[in-house]
Parts: C-alpha cells; structure tokens; sequence
C-alpha cells in the first residue's frame, strides 16, 4: 500500500522568543474550543482547535473505516466535549484521549472520504496560544487509500510490538502474572451515568495487584497502569516480553438490552458459546481499530506471538483456570453469571503459551453491577475470590505438568 502521511512538528514554527517561553512552562496544553465545520462555501470541512500552547504534532488517514488521527504532545483535552468537537455532517464521530505515555490522540470518523488539504498549527507570538487548522475536502476512495495509512517512525515501535520471551525463571521464584486492565485513553470502553469502564476496571486491577502481591507468591505486572491506550497487540507482547505464567484481563462491558449481570470468566474459542460473547469479543476488537490503529497489512494482529503449535497444550491449563476463578469468586460471595464460563474469539487471549483469561467484573448495563464496582467493599471481595481461584489453579496445573510433560 503506498502510504502518504503528514509528520509537522509545531515548534518548528514558534519564534526563538516564544520558544523559550514554552520550554519554561510546566503545563500541558490545555483544549480551549473549537472542532469541525462545514464550511457555507466552498465545499470544505474545517477542523479548528484552540489550545493554550504550541505543540508537536502530527496528522495522518487510516482506511477501513475511514478515519483521521491526529496525534499531539500533550493536550488535555478537560472540557471537549462530542457536540462541541463536532459540527460536521461529513464527520460521524469524534473521540480524543491519551493513547500513550506523553502523546493525546484525536480520532475523526469520516462519513465519505476526505482529503487534506491543508494543515497548519499557529502560536502566537507571545507562545501563550495556538491554533491547530486543517481543511478536509471530498476526494475518491481510491484516492484515499492510496495516501491511507500509520506512519512507521522509530519512536511509535509500541504500535506494534516485537515480544520477546525472557530467559526461564530461577526454581521457587515467584510466578509472573500479568493483569491487563482493559481499554484506556482515547478507548474508554463501555461508559454509563458518566463513569466508564477504563477508570473502573484500572481501579481493580491496581487494587488485585496489591492483594496478589501480599501473598508473597507472585511476581504481578499491569499492561497499564494510568490512562492510556493500549493495542490488543501490545498487551499480548507485554505479557510476553514480562515472561508471564499467567495472563487475565479485566473488563466490565455493557450489552444491549440491560440482561446480563455477574462475573464471567472468558477462554480463547473461534466459535463463541453465544451470540453475546461473539458481540464483545467483535466490539473489543474494533474498538482497537478505531483508535487509529491501521491493521490492514496483517492478517493476524498478534501474528508475532502465536505458537500455534503451543495451544493443543495450554487450551485445557486456560480453561482449568477459568473454572478455579469462578469457583473462588463464588465462594467469596462474588456473583457470577447464570452462565458464568464462556468462550470467544477475544484478540487478547491469543497467546499460545500462557494460560489466558478474561474476566468481565460485572456488565455497567446492569445497575447492581455498576454499584457493585463503585463499592471497595465489593470490589475487595471479587479480588480475594480471583486470588483464592488462581490459588486453587496453581496446585492442579502443578500436579498435571508431569502428565503434560510426557
């Protein structure tokens, strides 16, 4: 695919004055209004944000579905709302956020295919203020695809990771296990009466981390561990590159209909056990893609990491886990769902060699369940019933390693 993109760094057009200025201020750029237009003549789409100061940038377009992505160091983006970012009926959508340590993102669905025409980032001359303006006008699909695509700089290797397996931990030492929190930055999640399952399950995993680690058993590492995006690809290659023994990933989405409540513990399956599995592991999955992550090159996104050969032995070590956190869960007065394990085709789950799960907390449709994850009480309870089954899991998969090993 031939791929045009446009790389602008912003302080590159500041004055030498301005720029010191800039350097001396603490703080991140701050939104102060702004968002697309139509434009009443001409034919064009306007993108038009204030911020406090100047900062690098960059902008690119991402196809199937169609998107622009542009990236910022750093901006808070505290009072951008979706009405405000977009007055555009050629936009569908406008979604911003940290996607990494450092870089904010902002993500536009394109109704048609759009073209940039221009893109310019002015700071006044005091650097007190700037003004980002880029101008979109219609073009053709094949003309947007042919300039489509992620740029592949040096310093973004995290949008698509190389896992590294680490040498074989010491006899006795304790066993890694990785908690992945689900979504962040720029991908909230599943979100309801203004709270969203980012915060939610980030909160959890920080809070299981600390009861697993007071065991004294475990080694405990988290994908993330602030507000920030996250690919499938990388939290796979962290699990990886942390010479994980165990990896669980934590949700707590929402289905249509309001119907589902309780704790579920997913396995990796192509074929879902319900048409409702099949919906969230889809949904995850393009959540990803809509935070500007452009896949269209690989026909599998953690390609890099699969033994497929390994999976004939970890699928049943993946499943035994699954059982055991039900069961703990159950017993620590944790409520499960009527059909509490299940299987779907979940991106996340698809290393080979590590014992794999994901664990949705509770759904935030169901009412008890989102007040069941705001409570401590709660959620201290849920956390003992996960250390207790990982507990219970690792004596059986003990006592089956010789059978696997022969």
């Amino acid at each position: 695919m031939h791929r045009i993109f446009a790389f602008l760094i912003a302080m590159l057009c500041v004055a030498p004055a301005a720029a010191q200025q800039q350097e001396e201020s603490s703080g991140l750029a701050r939104y102060e209004g702004g968002g697309f237009t139509d434009r009443r003549f001409g034919g064009t789409t306007e993108l038009s944000l204030d911020l406090s100061q100047g900062v690098p940038w960059r902008l690119f377009t991402v196809a199937d579905p169609l998107r622009l992505v542009i990236d910022f160091r750093e901006v808070d983006w505290e009072g951008a709302t979706p009405g405000g970012l977009d007055a555009s009926r050629r936009i569908g959508a406008v979604r911003v956020g940290s996607f990494r340590p450092g870089w904010s993102r902002m993500v536009a669905d394109l109704a048609e295919p759009l073209s940039v025409d221009t893109a310019s980032l002015t700071v006044s001359k005091d650097g007190g203020s700037a003004q980002l303006t880029v101008i979109l006008s219609p073009t053709d699909a094949a003309s947007f695809a042919a300039k489509a695509g992620v740029p592949r700089d040096p310093g973004w290797d995290q949008l698509r990771p190389k896992a590294r397996r680490p040498a074989p931990q010491a006899p006795g030492a304790p066993l890694i296990i990785v908690l992945d929190p689900g979504h962040g930055g720029i991908d909230p999640g599943a979100e309801r009466a203004g709270v969203k399952e980012a915060d939610l399950v980030l909160q959890f995993g920080r809070e299981l981390r600390d009861v697993l680690l007071r065991s004294g058993n475990y080694d405990v590492r988290l994908t993330r561990n602030s507000d920030v995006f996250v690919s499938l690809e990388g939290r796979v290659a962290a699990a990886h590159d942390a010479g994980a023994d165990v990896f669980i990933s934590l949700h707590a989405d929402a289905l249509e209909g309001g119907g589902a409540k309780g704790a579920a513990v997913y396995t990796l399956a192509e074929d879902a056990s319900d048409a409702a599995s099949a919906a969230l592991a889809e949904r995850h999955d393009r959540d990803d893609l809509l935070s500007g992550i452009d896949l269209s090159g690989s026909d599998d996104r953690v390609a890099q990491v699969l033994l497929d050969l390994a999976r004939q032995d970890n699928t049943p070590r993946s499943q035994a886990l699954a059982k055991n956190l039900v069961a703990g869960i159950r017993n620590n007065d944790g409520k499960v769902h009527k059909d509490p394990l299940r299987q779907a085709a979940f991106s996340v789950l698809k290393s080979a060699d590590i014992p794999s799960v994901l664990v949705e907390l509770g759904f935030l449709s169901s009412q008890q369940d989102l007040m069941n994850l705001q409570d401590p009480a709660w959620r201290a309870g849920m956390a003992a019933g996960i250390r207790d089954g990982l507990a219970q899991w690792l004596i059986e998969d003990k006592a089956l390693s010789r059978l696997r090993r022969q």
